[in-house]
């Protein structure tokens, strides 16, 4: 008896042993670009709930000013991930035989949740210089950076005033930094995503005045980008990161009420972007619309063909870019067969 019972504890030890995942011992480190906005809230959930350490991986983020700066790390493989717009220059890299691959939704605008607004200067709207779109003539504009996907979003701004981006002036600056140049006086408008919006508008530098959500509704504003390389020679890693991405994106759409985060969940979130993010004080993060991610990851795929057409038409792109091969849906598509479909809880 004694015999058969030592026997059988050793033959679970080894089952145990043998279900084990094989990266659990070593994880695997990897750098993840991020623009430290409202719309990367699911890669904090994800490290936050721990589902990147649970499947092996070790994450760290790089932060910077826009997804456009990220082109040149993920061409020297200091990058593996990348979480932003995506923009001409993206576009052009993968032209030029960057291996950059569009893999999920990071987010979209839909209506009633809006990402980035128009904002404008207080005092222009105090003293009448902006009354309606058409004022925008002759206007500095800040926007993230040149050929960022938010220059999509101004193209049809514009248009509905029937004014070109010959009518206006960029000023490329950072989303806090966009802030500053309202206060300034440096730029007359912006563009900014939140937080950054609310923190113009309670700051009193700047007025909301219209959402890309009726700018640009279903727009493909930001999303997760895989290096080549990384998918090649780490398929699954890339599978796993995507998995820990899903997962985390669920829970963010669990936390939303209406439009706001709220509740205990919503909350539980709240505490996560005050901790990640560049914006420490929960009761903006209250006031905010939430932003619309996918809890399958699923892209708009026309939206960025539009994006595309835009740049081109701008001159943004040099050449032809077949979309085809820059857009991979295979990872979102893995993880949600691994998961199962999502419900709300």
């Amino acid at each position: 008896m004694q015999y058969a019972l030592q026997a059988a504890i050793a033959g679970l030890i080894a089952m145990l042993v043998l279900a084990a995942p094989a990266h659990a011992q070593s994880p695997f480190k990897l750098n993840v670009g991020i623009t430290n906005s409202a719309s990367d809230v699911a890669l904090f959930v994800a490290d936050a709930h721990g589902y990147f350490k649970r499947e092996g991986l070790d994450v760290n983020f790089v932060k910077f000013d826009s997804a456009a700066r990220m082109i040149a790390p993920f061409a020297s493989g200091e990058l593996a991930v990348g979480a932003g717009g995506p923009s001409a220059g993206l576009f052009n890299a993968v032209g030029r035989g960057i291996d950059i691959r569009i893999v999920a939704d990071k987010t979209s605008t839909v209506p009633g949740r809006p990402i980035n607004f128009l904002v404008v200067r207080k005092d222009l709207v105090e003293s009448g210089r902006y009354r309606t779109l058409s004022d925008l003539r002759g206007m500095k504009i800040g926007g993230a950076a040149p050929g960022g996907a938010a220059t999509a979003t101004l193209d049809r701004l514009l248009a509905m005033a029937n004014l070109t981006t010959n009518d206006v002036e960029r000023v490329y600056l950072a989303f806090p930094q966009q802030v500053i140049a309202l206060q300034n006086k440096v730029a007359d408008a912006a563009m900014p995503t939140e937080p950054f919006v609310t923190t113009a508008v309670n700051n009193g530098s700047g007025v909301r005045i219209i959402g890309d959500d009726v700018i640009y509704p279903g727009h493909q504003l930001a999303t997760l980008f895989y290096t080549g390389p990384f998918v090649q020679k780490n398929p699954d890693e890339a599978r796993r990161f995507m998995r820990a991405y899903i997962s985390a994106a669920r829970d963010y759409n669990d936390a939303i009420e209406g439009t706001h985060l709220a509740g205990p969940k919503g909350e539980e979130m709240i505490s996560i972007l005050t901790r990640y993010s560049l914006v420490t004080d929960p009761d903006v993060h209250r006031s905010l619309t939430a932003v619309n991610i996918d809890p399958d990851g699923k892209l708009n795929i026309a939206s960025l063909r539009e994006d595309i057409d835009i740049f081109i038409k701008e001159g943004l792109i040099e050449g032809k870019v077949d979309a085809n091969k820059v857009i991979d849906t295979s990872f979102a598509e893995a993880a949600v067969k691994d998961l199962g479909p999502y419900i709300r809880k």
